[in-house]
């Protein structure tokens, strides 16, 4: 199936056994981009058309998201199936390797598959997303913690889900309205298409079993030293995820580049597109 939007098209693949949709523009080398929570292939609608000039630029929905499939059981959710899924996209494609880029829980997905398949990328990108041993000591400490209060609270059975949905989905909007640091980043229309996404049958639960049982291999794995180049890109004043997160990557990551954007949210490359484009097009052409 594909359906054109401008020069946007929608298509789906089957990756590990489920049918995934994602986004494609341009051609050329792969990059794969992953979304985070409460998101969909959208948050990247500022970087599709600036690296389809160079790029085969793929935007997926993660496994329980928007419009691809959503298996029901929690145990779908787990890091080891989110790693197939990437693989099984790469090479569902055509491609042996790929440019992958990553925000939030997409970005916990491509640390882990850049550790397991190192392979098969050419350079990983993430943004506001600590490397998984940082995240891990970062939950050792009380201000982490309480910025991380509801990872805790996802552990709820059903409540989470009524309260997200409660009110038109009135959290999913408070969730990325009240985290921006510019409150223009989010228009009218995108706050309904983030809403639109999560209303989707069977999504809500999905979207938050990746908290529900996502963190066990993190929290048990023993980390290598990481040789992909690698560049951060880390807003400053995220809520959810402190800065001093990112100290001491280089101890995981040999080849890394940081860039800090000062007064810029968690939903880092929605509210500064333009210069988090300069960033990734800097690293990429350095």
């Amino acid at each position: 199936m594909t359906v054109l939007e401008g020069t946007w098209k929608h298509e789906y693949i089957v990756s590990n056994g489920i049918r995934l949709h994602y986004v494609t523009q341009g051609e050329g080398p792969l990059m794969l981009m992953l979304h985070g929570f409460p998101e969909f292939w959208y948050s990247w609608r500022h970087q599709i058309p600036e690296f389809a000039k160079d790029y085969k630029v793929v935007a997926l929905d993660l496994r329980g998201y928007n419009e691809s499939d959503k298996p029901q059981e929690q145990s779908a959710y787990v890091m080891s199936e989110f790693i197939k899924d990437v693989k099984g996209v790469i090479q569902g494609l055509g491609y042996e390797r790929c440019v992958l880029v990553a925000h939030d829980w997409g970005g916990a997905i491509a640390w882990h598959f850049a550790h397991a398949h190192p392979e098969m990328l050419d350079r990983l990108i993430v943004l506001n997303i600590p490397h998984p041993a940082k995240f891990t000591e970062g939950l050792r400490t009380p201000q982490q913690l309480m910025r991380s209060w509801y990872v805790f609270f996802f552990q709820i059975p059903v409540l989470p889900e009524l309260i997200l949905q409660a009110s038109d989905y009135q959290a999913i909007s408070t969730a990325l309205t009240a985290m921006a640091n510019d409150k223009s980043t989010f228009s009218p229309e995108d706050i309904e298409a983030y809403k639109n996404a999560a209303a989707k049958r069977g999504a809500l639960t999905a979207m938050i079993n990746y908290y529900r049982n996502g963190f066990d291999n993190m929290l048990r794995q023993e980390w290598t030293l990481l040789t992909v180049p690698t560049l951060m890109i880390w807003g400053e004043a995220d809520k959810a995820l402190g800065k001093e997160l990112s100290y001491g990557t280089q101890e995981f990551v040999r080849d890394l580049q940081i860039r800090y954007l000062p007064n810029v949210s968690h939903w880092v490359q929605q509210e500064q597109p333009e210069l988090v484009n300069q960033y990734m097009r800097e690293f990429l052409t350095r």
